[in-house]
């Protein structure tokens, strides 16, 4: 009891912007005319965000010990469109390194197979296409993203999945609350709400926009973003993305003292895939596609000048196991 104690007490940066979510979201649900309401909907979209990358947190084990208890915390889901166990179970499916940005066996890979890439329409590769800009990303990528994470989940329900059941009606719980709480205290119109619940969405997609590219070794595909700015505290250091993957157990706030005590290991772990911050990666990549959307490694075909590797963390790509119908976009996952 004694180690709990303290654990809960060394969590309190974690349980302040818990209540610092949930409280910007209420306040901001009061706004109703002219500069509040423009206020109102700004402050939705960072409680969204903010309590987005809590609900990160709780799943990796703060700030408790006990997943029960940290999954009653951000229980109410004001983000209102993701289930907060459906998250968990992609989200630490997607921790196996080896398998990043693998088109099917990451959950939360951006890439198509190219063999299915090559019969999709012209038109449906334009809009993916768009996508992999940052605008695109943060304005069509959040409907694109649940699109195609509600198709595969009708694809797990029709294959029998019952897990898929149990998250939803958690969910259906979840929201049930949330709606019960809008109604009571919302001076906010409907469409206000909408609006910022989707822009926290879109503010979160310009932390996964690069998060991971695609590399022969596992180890080399995680970024570092060396921002700390505001959109590093709503991300809770998520940008320092090599760092969580490595030690995902640490909490976000003793990401920044990790990785610069080490800070050339890391960069060299991650074969120098570092950005110095946010303001960089919109001057490079807003109008700019990074990545093509077809995945550009083929199976067991390293690209020249490179080495057979033995570590699993540098092993190359194993895909085209089993092209089936794709979703409309692989951006699935990207909903933290």
């Amino acid at each position: 009891m004694i180690c709990t104690l303290h654990q809960l007490f060394r969590e309190w940066p974690t349980w302040l912007l818990l209540l610092a979510s949930y409280g910007l979201w209420g306040l901001s649900l009061q706004a109703n005319d002219g500069l509040w309401l423009g206020l109102g909907i700004l402050g939705i979209a960072i409680a969204v965000t903010l309590h987005s990358s809590l609900c990160h947190e709780a799943l990796h084990g703060h700030p408790t010990p006990s997943a029960i208890l940290n999954g009653i915390l951000v229980f109410p889901q004001l983000g209102l469109s993701v289930p907060y166990l459906r998250f968990k179970d992609t989200h630490l499916a997607h921790h196996q390194d080896e398998h990043l940005t693998d088109p099917y066996d990451d959950p939360e890979s951006n890439f198509y197979d190219p063999a299915v890439w090559h019969r999709l329409a012209p038109s449906l590769q334009g809009i993916l296409r768009i996508n992999n800009t940052l605008l695109g990303r943060m304005v069509i990528g959040p409907l694109l993203g649940h699109l195609s994470f509600y198709w595969g989940d009708l694809r797990l329900v029709s294959q029998g999945d019952r897990r898929i059941w149990l998250s939803y009606g958690v969910h259906v719980a979840s929201i049930t609350v949330v709606i019960w709480v809008i109604n009571g205290i919302a001076q906010m119109p409907v469409w206000a709400l909408i609006l910022g619940t989707y822009a926290g969405h879109s503010i979160l997609k310009i932390r996964t926009f690069l998060e991971h590219r695609a590399h022969e070794k596992a180890r080399a595909r995680t970024v570092i973003i060396e921002d700390r700015g505001p959109l590093a505290l709503l991300f809770l250091n998520n940008n320092l993305h090599v760092v969580h993957h490595m030690h995902p157990q640490i909490a976000w706030y003793n990401l920044w003292q990790m990785y610069q005590s080490r800070r050339a290991h890391y960069h060299g772990r991650n074969e120098a895939y570092v950005y110095r911050n946010y303001a960089e990666i919109f001057r490079d990549y807003f109008l700019t596609a990074k990545d093509p959307v077809p995945h550009p490694l083929r199976e067991g075909v390293p690209s020249a000048g490179s080495n057979a590797l033995s570590d699993p963390h540098d092993r190359p790509y194993a895909m085209a196991r089993h092209q089936a119908e794709c979703p409309l976009a692989r951006d699935a996952a990207h909903l933290e």
